[in-house]
């Protein structure tokens, strides 16, 4: 696989040498997603806010996008709209302008509202259906993401540990909650909408970045058992070996969720934009935070975390 490298395979950046800047950059990024969600919050979708769902019958097929624009144009804001049934059928949630309400005859003028803005001369609406929208569902599905999260960072703990040593399981885990902070701190800054599809590319953002620094600590362990260097030097010896790996992977891991954000649309832009941005920083994060972590303080390792076991050690001593 050598001449497809990005970076020469004895590349030898000195990553551990900024440390304390890329680890205080993290950091900063961490207080600031922190800072943000505490005080400004999220712009929660209908999924978990509820609202008023319309269900229109038109006489001919009609495009989503043009009865979305329409709705907005008119003070509706982030309406969802979608076909089901037919191409002549939609179903559509919104929140209720300022002043309208959202229960009995309101819902019906909402509803005829609706109609009216979205018909034309020549394809006329028709309302099947309206109602208020609970957000019971999404408030159920949000308490399974949560528990979700804590699943997978037990089991991450468990697993790493068992594989590798307690230390990397912390730094790993660590490495993939700034990951995740950090995408959740750019929606709550840009005030962008928060749907159930975006809670799940969060969640999807978590698995590739353990993954990416799974990578790099294997061949960590790998290098200690083979190598008669500083923790340091071959930390940095680690991140240079794995280096091309890391790029090529999130790169096209990047183009395909490119491709879903420019072609999937509206409903899929969400989740789409949280794994973009989940990859560039799962990336640099498994550069510039995970192994640097492991410099520091009580994660600081050694030699002595991954000495062979008992049976390793006399292969370990044929080696040249």
């Amino acid at each position: 696989m050598k001449p497809f490298n990005v970076f020469p395979y004895d590349s030898n950046v000195n990553f551990i040498r900024l440390r304390w800047v890329s680890l205080a950059i993290a950091a900063l990024m961490a207080l600031v997603s922190i800072g943000s969600i505490a005080t400004k919050g999220f712009n929660f979708a209908l999924d978990f806010t509820g609202g008023i769902g319309v269900e229109l019958r038109y006489a001919k097929p009609v495009d989503v996008d043009f009865v979305r624009n329409k709705l907005e144009s008119a003070g509706y804001s982030n309406p969802v709209v979608q076909n089901f049934g037919t191409g002549t059928e939609l179903l559509i949630r919104l929140q209720s302008k300022e002043g309208q309400g959202q229960a009995g005859d309101a819902t019906t003028s909402i509803a005829q509202d609706i109609k009216t803005l979205t018909s034309t001369p020549d394809n006329q609406a028709t309302v099947l259906n309206s109602a208020v929208v609970s957000p019971q569902v999404g408030k159920d599905l949000a308490l399974n993401g949560i528990w979700a999260v804590i699943f997978v960072v037990v089991g991450f703990l468990i697993y790493i540990s068992f594989r590798f040593e307690k230390k990397f399981a912390i730094a790993a885990v660590a490495t993939t909650m700034f990951v995740v902070l950090a995408v959740l701190g750019w929606f709550s800054i840009a005030g962008r909408e928060f749907d159930l599809a975006l809670l799940a590319g969060v969640l999807s953002v978590m698995g590739y970045s353990i993954n990416d620094t799974i990578v790099v600590f294997d061949r960590v362990r790998e290098n200690f058992r083979s190598m008669r260097f500083d923790a340091e030097t071959i930390l940095n010896k680690s991140i240079n070996q794995t280096l091309s790996r890391t790029v090529i992977t999130s790169f096209v891991a990047f183009l395909t969720v490119l491709a879903l954000y420019l072609y999937g649309g509206s409903s899929l832009e969400g989740m789409a934009e949280s794994q973009m941005i989940g990859i560039v920083i799962a990336t640099l994060s498994s550069i510039f935070v995970a192994c640097p972590l492991l410099t520091i303080g009580f994660l600081k390792v050694t030699k002595q975390d991954l000495m062979p076991k008992a049976k390793d050690e006399e292969a370990l001593a044929r080696r040249p």
